[in-house]
């Protein structure tokens, strides 16, 4: 008679509802193995399995690889270890959310534009629904970049290399940030070689080509469109950015046609 205690692998499939053969699945990748076996060499799970595997369907649920599943369990011993489970669930939940939601923006977005212009730009919708797709959240830049914009990166960048310039800029905004809290003068040698590493990303970005600044700009100027964390990392930084910059293209020479700062 089986011990009340356990299940096997068909009772746990039926309570979890799942398959035999996906947990005979987990067994063989080290996910989930069964507690005990029967003299009969039958697996045997407990309620404490039940419980791992539950934290197993919820990841899988919300799209991780067999890999960061393996990766991501923790021990279920003790009330605060369940409470850490349930904390890292939710929060992992809360940004697919979030994802989602900026998703569905665009795409609301996107049914504006051509209802309200009565053209469809392809070439705009098929990047920002590939970013989607790919689950890149930098897919609001995309969607806000003018034409010329879109052409420069379709031409000079690729996923990485544009990834990279991106995670650049993220970096500047931050090294920005902490020399401004500081109080450090945009005159400063620091505060000079830092308006140095912008205008060399500018020059990255554009290629040299001048004419690209004044979208640049108004891509920078109009943030209410820009997903709030990365509007908020650009505001600190703009202005001693832009005061460090307007002494550096004086001490080097560098005039800009009609412009006083780009800014990116």
């Amino acid at each position: 008679m089986q011990n009340k205690e356990f299940m096997t692998v068909g009772e746990l499939a039926k309570k979890m509802d799942t398959t035999v053969r996906t947990l005979q699945y987990y067994d063989k990748e080290g996910l989930l193995k069964p507690s005990a076996q029967s003299e009969g060499g039958r697996r045997l799970y407990t309620n404490k399995d039940m419980i791992k595997l539950h934290q197993i369907l919820s990841m899988k649920f919300l799209g991780f690889s067999i890999d960061d599943i393996k990766n991501r369990l923790i021990p279920l011993d003790t009330p605060q270890e369940v409470e850490n489970v349930l904390s890292d669930q939710a929060q992992i939940i809360k940004e697919k959310i979030f994802n989602l939601t900026e998703a569905l923006s665009a795409i609301e977005a996107l049914k504006d534009e051509v209802k309200q212009m009565n053209i469809v730009d392809f070439e705009k919708y098929a990047d920002i629904i590939k970013l989607l797709q790919m689950k890149n959240e930098n897919y609001w830049i995309v969607k806000l970049f003018d034409d010329k914009l879109m052409a420069n990166i379709r031409k000079n960048f690729t996923e990485n290399s544009g990834k990279a310039l991106f995670m650049k800029w993220e970096s500047l905004c931050d090294k920005t940030a902490q020399l401004k809290i500081k109080g450090e003068p945009p005159e400063s040698d620091i505060g000079q070689e830092i308006a140095k590493e912008w205008w060399n990303m500018v020059l990255e970005f554009t290629g040299g080509d001048m004419s690209m600044l004044p979208e640049l700009q108004k891509f920078n100027e109009n943030k209410k469109d820009w997903i709030k964390q990365y509007r908020e990392k650009q505001e600190v930084a703009d202005e001693f950015i832009c005061k460090a910059l307007s002494i550096y293209f004086q001490n080097q020479g560098i005039v800009i046609p009609n412009m006083e700062v780009p800014e990116l």
